[in-house]
């Protein structure tokens, strides 16, 4: 992908991946009880400024404070200041952290933000975008006929409602109306709660950039999480009617005014990855060890969406890995990992949903999305061929020797049992199927038509499972000679 590196928020009204009805219940109903702890009330006098600044108490409101905020005609000045204020009180109030600092707040349009969205893609030829179109391809989200900086840029232009740059130490709302701009309570909060992260963390920090698409998603997984996880609590107290809050007669975002195909849902799911599990792998942390817990696992991500799909601290398996390509056929050795990706478990479930929905491949069910039993869980990222994953290695090829470059992967996947690796290896053969290949005398498999029109070679060993891919057969066997029959 990798991830766009902005903590931001998407639109709930895309989250009906599954081609069904969502799920009724409100944020948190799976077990929920809107009695969530929250900081004791400090002692005060009514709604009384206190002489020095405490917890619950922001630039003049205390969190439980009345605010004469009427967002129908949209926000003026006074009612942004007083909404963005009471808001960091019940962000603190929640999660036990004092702002050091106010978080500043800026509108901006939706076409405003695909223009800086598509600027940050970079160009869609250069080395980065040409390696990263492979591990696309590999997961079979985009194909050749797509650019994969495209793809994510359309995806996110369209479904991003605010986001905090930590670079600039500002909050940005996405909205459609800018001259008369209303912001949901859900995403204020949230992007509060990274202005709060980045205060005391500090969201620039190498920890919070992933080597891989997986250690993005990890490290996002609770970043993510932390946010998230506040979001909902809140959430839970505006329903209850424990808190007074701020309507939104309209939604501020969405893909209004998009002329374009509109967002992938392959890779939407993807990068939706860590707002789903990640809210209930920091709950369990929350629930084991209260906020200290979850301000260490901040200090200290997961390594991989695994972790935060099952709440489990395994660690991934190391994969060794020889490069054998031969006439003109490499590796891209300066990107990613030398020269390769981790795509992880969630981008492994992604792919597998994804061609269930798209081409029927018998892969999972696409509505086993919306089958969750977690408290604060959106969607189910667990399923059998994805699941028992040790690790993975994507390695984009690319050939230079002929007039136009042709590209290739080798992709090692390592499962925890040989049983796992079966499922993995079905499941991606019915990929396979449902686009048209064919098997030939060799081993080979080849799809003739299509964006995904490649040869494959589809290697089980044990508990490891090789997929070898070039644009003939015989590409095929020069990328990867040891596996040739």
């Amino acid at each position: 992908m990798r991830t766009t590196g902005l903590r931001a928020i998407f639109v709930a009204s895309l989250l009906l991946l599954a081609g069904c009805a969502a799920p009724t219940a409100t944020p948190g109903a799976a077990g929920s009880d809107t009695t969530a702890p929250t900081t004791p009330d400090p002692d005060r006098d009514g709604f009384a400024d206190p002489e020095t600044d405490v917890l619950g108490w922001e630039d003049g409101y205390w969190y439980d404070e009345p605010i004469a905020v009427d967002q129908s005609d949209g926000l003026n000045d006074s009612e942004l200041e007083a909404y963005v204020a009471r808001g960091m009180a019940r962000v603190e109030h929640i999660r036990e952290l004092e702002f050091e600092q106010s978080v500043p707040v800026n509108v901006i349009s939706r076409e405003e933000y695909r223009s800086g969205n598509a600027n940050r893609s970079g160009d869609s030829n250069s080395e980065f975008n040409r390696w990263n179109d492979q591990v696309w391809e590999a997961l079979f989200i985009t194909g050749e006929s797509e650019g994969s900086a495209d793809a994510i840029s359309e995806t996110t232009g369209s479904a991003v409602l605010g986001f905090y740059s930590p670079s600039d130490d500002e909050i940005k709302i996405v909205t459609d109306s800018a001259d008369t701009p209303t912001i949901d309570n859900a995403t204020l909060v949230h992007e509060l709660v990274h202005g709060l992260q980045d205060q005391h963390f500090d969201l620039t920090d190498e920890r919070y950039r992933g080597q891989t698409q997986d250690g993005d998603l990890a490290i996002d997984g609770v970043v993510e999480g932390d946010a998230k996880l506040v979001e909902l609590m809140y959430a839970e107290r505006c329903e209850s009617g424990a808190w007074d809050c701020v309507r939104t007669p309209e939604a501020s975002g969405g893909s209004g005014g998009s002329s374009g195909p509109g967002p992938n849902l392959g890779i939407l799911l993807t990068i939706f990855q860590p707002y789903s599990d990640g809210p209930v792998y920091m709950n369990a942390i929350y629930e084991d060890g209260g906020w200290d817990a979850v301000n260490d696992a901040l200090r200290n991500p997961p390594v991989s969406s695994e972790q935060t799909i099952h709440v489990t601290d395994e660690e991934p398996v190391p994969i060794a890995f020889e490069d054998q390509g031969t006439n003109g056929w490499t590796t891209f050795p300066e990107q990613g990992v030398e020269g390769s990706d981790t795509v992880g478990e969630a981008s492994i479930y992604s792919m597998f949903w994804y061609q269930a929905r798209v081409s029927g491949a018998e892969t999972v069910r696409p509505q086993s999305i919306v089958e969750t039993n977690a408290k604060y869980d959106t969607y189910n990222y667990d399923a059998a061929p994805s699941d028992g994953w040790g690790n993975d290695r994507l390695f984009p090829y690319r050939n230079e020797a002929s007039s136009e470059t042709e590209y290739g992967y080798v992709w090692v996947t390592q499962w925890d049992s040989d049983g796992d690796a079966r499922e993995f290896e079905d499941a991606y053969l019915n990929i396979l199927e449902a686009n048209g290949a064919t098997q030939q005398a060799d081993g080979v498999y080849v799809i003739e038509d299509g964006q995904f029109n490649d040869a494959f070679r589809v290697v089980r060993s044990g508990d490891r499972v090789v997929v070898v891919n070039g644009p003939e057969p015989a590409d095929v066997d020069e990328i990867r000679p040891s596996l040739a029959s």
